[in-house]
């Protein structure tokens, strides 16, 4: 007889808690697609650090993370970034409107995390790799969380 873990009702690839959502999507090298029950519309999006060589500052904070759409295949585009893994704020430089239904959607959805809620409108797929490494989840709970054991160890 094997031994079964008691892992919460949970549909594997889809991110449930605000919190462990917020953990993924700022751990670094995160692949996410966000989807509106309502409309069927989604949209893919990359949240990647900008790590300790970036000099991006605001009057009140420094850029810790750069988000990107997905708008071809393999294709991602600048859509703006995160100032001190808290606010989002589209990009001056980005060619995608601020309007646009992606960005919307992000900031919308990102605004809800910061609130710690998840719309019960829209689900958070991770892409079945680590937020953080890139690697293949493969452990149960990884799977449920996007991020990979070790990983989750370090991540903030």
């Amino acid at each position: 007889m094997t031994a079964q873990l008691d892992l919460p009702q949970a549909t594997p690839g889809i991110i449930q808690d605000p919190a462990q959502a917020l953990r993924f999507l700022l751990a670094g090298n995160a692949y996410v697609t966000l989807q509106s029950l309502r409309s069927g519309a989604r949209f893919t999006y990359c949240v990647t650090s900008a790590g300790p060589g970036a000099c991006v500052t605001s009057s009140s904070s420094t850029v810790t993370h750069f988000v990107k759409v997905l708008t071809a295949p393999d294709q991602y585009s600048y859509l703006g970034c995160i100032y001190g893994a808290r606010h989002f704020r589209h990009g001056y430089k980005s060619r995608i409107s601020p309007t646009a239904l992606s960005t919307v959607a992000w900031s919308w959805t990102w605004e809800e995390l910061q609130k710690g809620k998840i719309s019960p409108d829209i689900q958070i797929f991770h892409s079945g790799r680590c937020g953080r490494c890139g690697r293949q989840l493969t452990v149960p709970e990884s799977i449920l969380s996007g991020l990979g054991p070790e990983c989750a160890k370090r991540a903030s």
